[in-house]
């Protein structure tokens, strides 16, 4: 099963963008784009077009920035 829920969370009100990039930092999928509210959240990642492999996944919000690994296994 090729899908994940990433859970995330945000301080205060912002607009958010949740990216996942291949190992070479190409974009892959955005997940999240857009204004969220404060507090938790999650969102299911699909990667059934996608490779086996390592990928990373980048949330931004304001002047946060926060980068996590994510492996792949079909």
């Amino acid at each position: 099963n090729p899908t994940t829920v990433i859970n995330y969370q945000l301080a205060v009100d912002n607009y958010a963008t949740l990216k996942v990039y291949n190992v070479v930092g190409k974009e892959v999928a955005t997940l999240v784009n857009g204004y969220e509210r404060a507090g938790n959240h999650q969102v299911t990642f699909n990667g059934t077009q996608l490779s086996s492999g390592m990928y990373f996944y980048k949330l931004q919000s304001g002047n946060n920035i926060e980068v996590k690994k994510l492996t792949l296994v079909k």
